[in-house]
């Protein structure tokens, strides 16, 4: 099986055989662009493009046979965004990701109005400024002649499969970023008109299982990928729900992290559970809901870092060791430096951006590092603590993403938290998600719950007292200076529109 999963700046390409287990693999990064403020894009062709050259470099590693032992091809991606083409079949502008905040102007305008409300109950979410509804308002006002071209509007693995087979689908979980009744699924014309929409009803891919065939490999895929033209692809899911699958995190009641370019915490739950802090969408199962609340802050903020500052040489192989073992060199005593991870956006209405507090001449990058490291695991705890409040969560977090390569930073998300976190085994959660989807459409195995496919817990962080208290004291300073900053950021936010 092959899982291909395509983030936000990194695709990679997974061989696993029937059980999970990884047999080679392959990745591609695209930065993204930051083209004007608030606008955060990636060139289509180049998302393809690296797309094909990872799964070309896995099956290159796997044999020079490899190609034609696979069975069945999963797709996972982020989520959010947009991704038009015409009839095609091309891009009619680059790719907005969710990352992107052009449309907080028509949030604004949408806040307060009964469309906020009724979206919440139709659809089980709010619109954020990455999410189509609020891009396909904000193109439809400023860049109308994108829509006049585009025949089908897609999210990010849709696209690839488009480009490996041809065929156009989704399934329930892209497909209820912003237009599917929560309770019934489906498209639902209401919501469509409430965002003054509906004109685009025809332009929204029909909707298939996460694990049914969509489609086949063509010949000028597989030219590119070393796939052999007709093997089938399954329609796929949003690369949170298959990163819960991957790591075995399905059960209702377990708490997930996701921790990448977006603060990802979710609980399967058998029942939607509204609330305007998070996301009710519809989960892989029939009949269960991937309650997310999440935000795009997270390791992100790191990679950031990273790019501004340079990455020392000593980073470049093992980052996230590296930096764990400088951080864990500055652990000792109460958090001195304190950082709001908002560099790309918060879950808060309010004006935000990244902020670094308390700095001194004697602090060092080990201190920077750690106060970054803590905020990321901070506005984690914010999500946590609102999906505890309404929901019943039990047992260990599991953790994936960046920040689980990181023993340091585990052991944060365990202090902050105050609850055990436990790796996996599973280094690719949402490409293995993905290939389990693709095994269940072949036959070989029972459904992705099949023990066979089991993840290993690799490592448990338990919390420790002192350190629990450290967190809990910088977590009411980080909420406290949140709440007095937001003049600040809402000046400075004013001063970059007039620029």
């Amino acid at each position: 099986m092959l899982g291909v999963d395509a983030g936000h700046t990194m695709t990679k390409a997974v061989l696993f055989d029937a059980t999970g287990r990884v047999v080679a693999q392959g990745s591609g990064t695209l930065p993204l662009k930051a083209t004007r403020s608030h606008w955060v894009e990636r060139d289509m062709d180049d998302v393809w493009r690296t797309a094909h050259q990872a799964i070309a470099a896995c099956l290159a590693e796997a044999g020079p046979e490899a190609g034609r032992a696979v069975a069945a091809v999963g797709l996972a991606g982020h989520g959010d965004g947009l991704y038009a083409v015409d009839e095609r079949g091309r891009p009619v502008r680059a790719a907005i990701v969710a990352m992107d905040t052009r449309a907080e102007p028509v949030l604004e305008e949408w806040r307060g109005t009964p469309i906020w409300s009724r979206a919440l109950k139709l659809s089980g979410t709010v619109p954020f400024a990455g999410s189509p509804a609020a891009l396909l308002a904000w193109l439809a006002d400023r860049e109308p002649g994108v829509l006049q071209q585009a025949r089908w509007l897609l999210s990010c693995k849709d696209w690839l499969r488009l480009r490996l087979t041809g065929a156009v689908a989704t399934d329930p979980t892209d497909a209820s970023a912003s237009f599917t009744d929560m309770q019934r699924g489906g498209y639902s014309p209401e919501l469509l008109d409430l965002y003054g929409l509906g004109a685009l009803a025809d332009l929204l891919p029909p909707v298939l299982a996460c694990d049914a065939v969509s489609g086949t490999v063509t010949r000028e895929a597989a030219a590119l990928t070393g796939l052999t033209a007709g093997t089938p692809v399954v329609t796929g899911a949003h690369d949170v729900d298959a990163a819960a699958l991957g790591i075995g995190g399905t059960a209702p009641g377990e708490l997930c992290l996701i921790a990448g370019s977006f603060s990802i915490n979710q609980v399967v739950s058998e029942r939607p559970v509204v609330d305007p802090r998070w996301q009710v969408r519809h989960f892989v199962r029939p009949g269960q809901w991937m309650i997310m609340s999440t935000s795009p802050a997270s390791v992100a903020n790191l990679e950031w870092y990273l790019q501004v500052t340079g990455a020392p040489a000593e980073h470049r192989d093992g980052v996230h060791e590296a930096i764990g073992r400088e951080v864990e060199a500055h652990l000792d005593g109460p958090s001195q430096v304190l950082f709001h991870p908002f560099v790309y956006g918060s879950p808060h209405q309010q004006p935000t951006s990244g902020t670094f507090l308390g700095l001194r001449g004697w602090h060092g990058r080990g201190h920077l590092l750690r106060a970054l490291m803590e905020g990321v695991v901070l506005n984690h705890r914010w999500h946590v603590d609102a999906l505890c409040s309404k929901l019943r969560i039990t047992g260990a977090a599991r953790l994936t993403g960046g920040a689980a390569h990181s023993e340091v930073w585990g052991q944060m998300f365990a202090d902050a938290l105050r609850r055990p976190v436990v790796v996996t085994d599973v280094e690719e959660s949402a490409a293995r998600g993905a290939a389990l989807l693709a095994a269940t459409a072949g036959g070989l195995l029972n459904g992705v719950t099949d023990p066979r496919a089991c993840a290993a817990v690799l490592r448990r962080h338990e919390p420790r007292p002192d350190r629990v208290a450290v967190l809990d004291e910088a977590y009411q300073v980080y909420r406290e200076a949140l709440e007095a900053l937001g003049p600040v950021w809402a000046r400075l936010e004013a001063a970059e529109a007039t620029e």
